[in-house]
Formats: C-alpha cells, sequence, structure tokens
C-alpha cells in the first residue's frame, strides 16, 4: 500500500471566519464598534441620569426649606413637567421622525436642548439669591419673601423642564434608531445599571449635604450633564434615513395637517390606545411614593442620610439585577417582565399601607419600592422599541408620554391636596401606587393578549 507523503505544516496563519455584525438601519457594527458605541451612549446616559437624580431631591428640600406646601410641590415636580410635555414632546418627536440633516435626525435637538438645561439648572442653584435680592429691589413686605424666591424657583424650573422634555422626546428616539434590535434589552440594562451608578452616587455622597450646599450641587451636576450630552452627541453617529412619507392626498399643510397626520397615526387604533394606557398607568404608579419620599422619610423619623443609604443598598440590589433584568427581556419580551413586576410591586404596596409604623418599617417598604421600580423601568425599559413602528418611534413614544402627562397634570396636585387634608399621613402615597399598579396591570394583560394575537415574541410585527 503506498502512502502519502507528509503535507509539510503551513507557516500562514489561519484564516479567520466570519466576524458576527449587527444592524441597525443602514448602521452595521462588529463588536469592538458595538462596545464603542455603548461606551459613549452610557456615558450620555451617565450625565442624564446624574441630573435626573439630583434636580428632583434637591428642589423638594429647596421647596420645603421656603414653607411651600405638598400641594405646591406636587404641581411643581409632577403636573408642571407633565404640562410642558403634554404640548413639547408631540411637537418635538414629530419633527424629529421627519428631520432629515447632515448630523441625523436626533442629535440635532440634543445639541440644542442640552445648554438650556444647564443654565436653567444654574438658575435653581441661585434661585434663593436671585429671590431674595429681586424681592429687596422691589420692596415688598418682607412676609412675602418666600413666595418671591418660590417664584423664582418655579421659572427656572419651567425652563429646566422645557428642555429635559425636549430632549428626551429625542433620546429614546436615538437609541432606537443606533442600537440593534437584538441586544436592546441588554443595552437597557446597562443603561439602568449606569443609572443606579449615579444615584448611588448622588444618594450616598451628595443628598446628605444638600439643605446646605444646593447651590454647588445643583451648578456642578447641571455643567456635568450639559459637557456629557454634548461630548456624547459628537462622538455618535447616525445612520442614513429613508425619506420622510409624503402628506396623505387631501391633507392641509402646516400645523393643521400635521397634528392630523399624527391622531391618526397615534390614536385610531384601540390596540395603542391599550399600550399607551397600560405604560402611563405603570409609570405612574410610582409616582405617589417618588414624589414624597423624602417628606415621608422625615415623617416616619429617617434621617436624610439614613435615606440615602437605603437608596443606595436598593440601587446596588438593582446594579447587579440590571443585566439580567435586560437579558430576560431580550430572552422573554418586555411586555412579560412588565406584567410581573406591577404584580409584585402592588402587593408590596398594599403592604406599606398597612404595615409602616415607624423608620425601619419604612425603610423596609421603601427599599423595595425602588428595587421594584428599577425593575419595571430595567425589564420595561424597551417596551416601546419593541412594540411601537420603527420609523416613528419617537411620536409613538411621544404619544404615550402624553398619556402619562394628563395623569401626571391632575394626579399631582390631587394627592399632595389629599395629604395635605389627611394631615400629611404619607401612608397613602402606598395605598395609591397599589392602586394604579393593579390598574396598569389589568390594562397590560389587554396588551398581552393582543400581542399574542399579533405573533407574540416570535412573528410580531407592530400595525401600521
Amino acid at each position: 500500500m503506498t502512502v502519502p507523503p507528509a503535507v509539510p505544516p503551513s507557516d500562514s496563519p489561519p484564516v479567520p471566519g466570519p466576524r458576527r455584525r449587527w444592524q441597525a438601519g443602514t448602521l452595521t457594527y462588529t463588536a469592538g464598534g458595538l462596545a464603542v458605541l455603548f461606551c459613549w451612549m452610557l456615558w450620555g446616559d451617565f450625565a442624564w441620569q446624574l441630573k435626573e437624580r439630583a434636580a428632583p431631591p434637591v428642589v423638594q428640600l429647596l421647596l420645603r426649606k421656603f414653607q411651600a406646601s405638598d400641594f405646591l410641590t406636587g404641581l411643581f415636580l409632577l403636573s408642571l413637567p407633565a404640562a410642558v410635555g403634554l404640548f413639547l414632546g408631540p411637537l418635538i418627536s414629530y419633527r424629529s421622525d421627519r428631520h432629515r440633516g447632515r448630523w441625523g435626525r436626533r442629535i440635532p435637538f440634543l445639541l440644542i436642548t442640552s445648554p438650556i438645561a444647564t443654565l436653567a439648572m444654574c438658575g435653581l442653584a441661585f434661585s434663593p439669591w436671585i429671590g431674595t435680592a429681586l424681592h429687596a429691589r422691589m420692596g415688598w413686605a418682607p412676609a412675602s419673601l418666600h413666595l418671591t424666591v418660590i417664584v423664582v424657583l418655579g421659572l427656572s424650573w419651567t425652563v429646566f423642564e422645557f428642555a429635559t422634555v425636549a430632549a428626551n422626546a429625542v433620546f429614546g428616539g436615538l437609541i432606537n434608531d443606533v442600537v440593534p434590535r437584538e441586544v436592546i434589552g441588554r443595552f437597557f440594562g446597562m443603561f439602568r445599571a449606569v443609572s443606579l451608578l449615579a444615584g448611588m452616587l448622588f444618594n450616598f455622597y451628595l443628598i446628605g449635604h444638600a439643605k446646605e450646599h444646593f447651590l454647588p450641587i445643583l451648578a456642578g451636576i447641571g455643567l456635568l450633564y450639559g459637557g456629557g450630552v454634548v461630548l456624547m452627541c459628537l462622538r455618535v453617529k447616525e445612520g442614513d434615513y429613508p425619506p420622510p412619507e409624503p402628506p396623505a392626498p387631501g391633507q392641509r399643510p402646516g400645523l393643521v395637517g400635521a397634528v392630523r397626520t399624527y391622531a391618526r397615526d397615534c390614536f385610531s387604533r384601540p390596540y395603542y390606545l391599550w399600550v399607551f394606557a397600560s405604560m402611563a398607568l405603570a409609570q405612574l404608579a410610582f409616582s405617589p411614593v417618588n414624589l414624597f419620599c423624602v417628606y415621608a422619610a422625615e415623617s416616619f423619623g429617617l434621617s436624610m442620610s439614613t435615606y440615602g443609604r437605603y437608596l443606595v443598598a436598593a440601587y446596588a440590589g438593582s446594579l447587579l439585577l440590571a443585566y439580567p433584568l435586560g437579558w430576560m427581556a431580550d430572552r422573554f419580551h418586555a411586555v412579560r417582565m412588565a406584567l410581573g413586576t406591577l404584580a409584585v410591586y402592588a402587593a408590596v404596596m398594599a403592604v406599606g399601607y398597612f404595615g409602616i409604623v415607624g423608620p425601619a418599617s419604612f425603610g423596609a417598604v421603601f427599599f423595595a419600592h425602588v428595587l421594584l421600580s428599577g425593575c419595571y423601568f430595567t425589564g420595561a425599559a424597551a417596551l416601546g422599541q419593541m412594540l411601537f413602528p420603527k420609523m416613528k418611534f419617537a411620536q409613538f413614544a411621544s404619544a404615550g408620554n402624553l398619556i402619562l402627562a394628563l395623569g401626571n397634570i391632575g394626579f399631582g396636585p390631587a394627592m399632595g391636596l389629599l395629604l395635605d387634608q389627611l394631615g400629611h399621613d404619607y401612608r397613602y402615597t402606598f395605598a395609591a401606587g397599589c392602586l394604579l399598579a393593579l390598574l396598569g396591570l389589568l390594562a397590560g394583560v389587554v396588551v398581552y393578549r393582543r400581542w399574542l394575537a399579533l405573533g407574540g415574541a416570535a412573528g410580531y410585527a407592530a400595525p401600521e
């Protein structure tokens, strides 16, 4: 038998196999490119989340410092942002979906609004001095000094919310446009981790000093936010988009035609109305406790330092869960994640209403509230990206926020007025959270059944 000659080993390196690539519209990423995108987007989100974590509690403390009522606190922190979002969010999102420019359709709006938010945060920081100087200059009665400062705070907060609402209307759209759909749940898990890190840093190091040192805290975080988001915008690139759809036959030009198109797209299908209602009720369920948590902690005898430590502990737990929850959203879908979290949250809020008697019990329930709300905002973060039409994502997301805004406009002052009438018994914030979570759960079940009928996880296509 003839033995074939041995083949000498080759000195040339093996030919590598095809590298895995991810697609988002016209954008294509290798693993390295995806990692770079994540780093810049997460940096922008860190700056964003630090601003979101810092501004509301510090403004809460300032309002209490100048003797604002719970009604006014609810009006400032919930109704005013909702009223701004009611009109500005749909306008910005509609224009952003249809904008085509050298910088993309999302980044130009972020570049414009970020410096405005920075200036507004500096205005909040200096509001007590501006209000005092204005009051003295106008020669008003000393008894009305606190009112003057609150008005200046309100004006700065209004500008801040205009910038925040406008940026928020397009930030989610930017994620929708540049992040591949296959990894979007895990991406939001990382976003949640960054948000929690920002919250941990603020609550561990800063919130205990917010009453005395609100000026450097607000101004410093405002500058970090403006610089961080602008840097992200300069480093992240959008892809190419198909031309916006032409006006429908007979559509009137200008604002009237745009409003009709927006309303027809977003509100003509019962399915999306249920989606909007379920998402709005779920997010509103966390508002009662979030809105008055600083006041509730003080009323149950919890110091701000201990309150901050409870938050840090809850954020640490949420941080450990962030990526697994994002993976579960990719694996099992955000609709299922939302339903499970709301069911558990409703039960915990009921325990809170009947079981809180002092600082320890409040701390335990508050810890569970933060952890579970974090589970919802991580596991259901990609709900809009998974359910709304991709090319009109921003306007559908804004329509959902519009429904939420209508609820917030009435709920914030109503909850504050109720608490004023009930002698500031903050256990009722837990009862309200339980009720809203149950309503959101019922609406979510309707969405889940219709989502299954539209193809479910395997074959869902957003109706258009």
